[in-house]
């Protein structure tokens, strides 16, 4: 996976440009669907990941990336992903995409890329 370019409210990613946050999946990349954190938008003041999300499980790791720090993961999310034993690391997306490109062995990702 090759990350070409990130800026404020896009990635581009293997020569396809997103205007949305993404969710990388043992390697295909998909749009992420924040619908259902919605309705803890208020409590966060931003839509925080939750575990109502469609969340990528199937990885050693994971990785946040939480745009400039906006994004929010819920406690429910982080006690989710350490009974999995699950290596959850939550990082401002320019450093979550600098770890993806190091290593992204058996490692799926959630990114946040609006703000």
């Amino acid at each position: 996976m090759r990350f070409e370019d990130f800026s404020f409210g896009s990635i581009r990613i293997d020569g396809v440009t997103y205007e949305h946050d993404v969710v990388i999946d043992r390697g295909w990349v998909r749009k992420r669907k924040k619908k259902p954190s919605k309705k803890f938008r208020a409590e966060f003041g931003h839509t925080p990941l939750s575990l109502e999300e469609k969340i990528p499980w199937r990885c050693r790791r994971l990785v946040v990336g939480t745009g400039t720090g906006a994004l929010r993961v819920m406690q429910e999310v982080k006690r989710e992903a350490k009974r999995r034993k699950i290596e959850l690391l939550i990082l401002p997306t320019i450093q979550a995409i600098e770890v993806l490109e190091r290593d992204a062995a058996d490692t799926n990702a959630v990114l946040h890329v609006t703000c």
